[in-house]
């Protein structure tokens, strides 16, 4: 079983093993630098797929933010953690990137509601019921992640550092280059905005909306919204977000948004197999090599 990744969203992260790391990449040690990215593509890759919610985009940007990082690193001067200093790069970019085609199909709540109902319910039957339990939650997480989707960017990167991965108000706003409070209001705007949409539609969170996912998944495999054959979020992952998230730092409201917030946390943690591929990319590109001076 492969180990995760420490979270380097929570205020126990460790930066010394990023600093060796570091200085290593400066002699020239290829081994280093293929260890700092592993370290973090995988949660450089979890966040750009929560933004845009598209496996093939988060994999372009999480190169084009690795390539970015790893042009930067002599301008590293140890002024502040390496955690802070690298993941202000990556969260500028994913701020300031071209919007995806699923951020333009899904511009609001209102307007994913009206999608939603506008995919027809369909009962399973037993037997669908046992040989589709596997659609059926892919539907749902797929779903979940639409949701964030109705959130602007900036909303979205706030409600995945604090309510998926479990960042302090301090954390998250040292990532963001903000204070405490402001992250803080930030965060409980764009709880309550989910939350809300939750309250309204889904049936996982309140009982009396009619929304199932079992009952959509037939209509979500018509409208493409699900793709039997290639599956983007029900993947055959060992690690979980709750598994990596690490203890939470701060009371939630009350249960019922704890609840929003568990579901939010229960997918897969995508430990990607494209990172090899991806580092082949990177460090093939003899230009970059130069840049970096590796051996």
């Amino acid at each position: 079983m492969p180990t995760a990744p420490a979270n380097p969203f929570l205020s126990t992260y460790n930066d010394a093993e990023d600093f060796a790391l570091v200085e290593a990449v400066r002699r020239g040690d290829r081994a280093a630098l293929e260890a700092l990215v592993r370290k973090h593509q995988d949660y450089i890759y979890h966040v750009a797929h929560k933004l845009v919610l598209s496996p093939f985009d988060a994999e372009d940007i999480t190169q084009e933010v690795l390539i970015k990082v790893i042009t930067k690193l002599d301008g590293f001067e140890g002024r502040s953690s390496f955690r802070t200093w690298l993941y202000r790069i990556v969260f500028n970019h994913f701020l300031q990137m071209k919007r995806g085609s699923l951020e333009e199909a899904i511009t609001g709540s209102d307007e994913y509601g009206k999608q939603l109902d506008n995919i027809p319910d369909q009962e399973l039957s037993s037997i669908e019921q046992q040989e589709m339990v596997e659609l059926v939650e892919e539907a749902k997480l797929g779903c979940m992640a639409g949701m964030l989707l109705c959130l602007d960017r900036d909303q979205r990167l706030v409600y995945i550092l604090g309510e998926v991965f479990g960042a302090d108000h301090r954390t998250g706003a040292e990532l963001l280059g903000t204070t405490p409070v402001n992250f803080r209001q930030r965060l409980t705007r764009a709880r309550k905005d989910i939350n809300n949409f939750m309250q309204r539609k889904c049936g996982l969170v309140n009982t009396s909306n009619p929304c199932r996912c079992a009952k959509k998944t037939k209509g979500f495999i018509s409208a493409g919204w699900v793709d039997p054959a290639v599956m983007k979020f029900n993947k055959a992952h060992v690690h979980r977000i709750s598994a990596v998230a690490g203890p939470r730092t701060r009371d939630l409201d009350d249960l019922l948004a704890e609840q929003y917030a568990a579901l939010q946390q229960d997918h897969p943690f995508p430990q990607q197999d494209f990172v090899g591929r991806l580092f082949a990319r990177i460090l093939n590109d003899d230009r970059l090599s130069a840049i970096i001076r590796l051996n």
